[in-house]
């Protein structure tokens, strides 16, 4: 017997199901969320602006590496109506693995968080 949640997907995706990467292709498939890959992003993003799909894959590799460089020297990017993209420092920590009990010391590394602007939250809630 199926779940209830469970539901036929007619186009091919990524679906995220936890961990595991399943594929729209299967015939029934738990949907927890839907990931668009960069092709299915591009090929969007052309269709909306009326772009070539070359023209399109190039502006969005020159927007990532602005992007990223802007980033790199430790700038905010604040995009109205959509969020903000900042770098924050991890401290070093100490963990414990619990089957063993031996300690490791994890070194401090840089990331990327994005914060969502009120306007984004609004459009995703509806």
């Amino acid at each position: 017997a199926l779940h209830p949640a469970y539901f036929k997907v007619p186009f091919r995706r990524q679906i995220i199901k936890g961990s595991k990467m399943l594929f729209a292709e299967c015939p029934v498939i738990f949907i927890d969320s839907i990931a668009m890959n960069n092709k299915e992003f591009i090929t969007e993003l052309a269709r909306r602006t009326d772009s070539t799909a070359k023209d399109t894959q190039q502006t969005v590799e020159r927007l990532t590496e602005v992007m990223a460089d802007i980033l790199d020297e430790g700038d905010v990017i604040t995009i109205q109506g959509f969020g903000n993209f900042e770098t924050k420092k991890k401290m070093e920590r100490i963990i414990v693995n619990p089957a063993t009990k031996q300690r490791q010391l994890i070194p401090p590394k840089i990331t990327v968080s994005f914060k969502p602007s009120a306007v984004l939250k609004d459009k995703i809630k509806k």
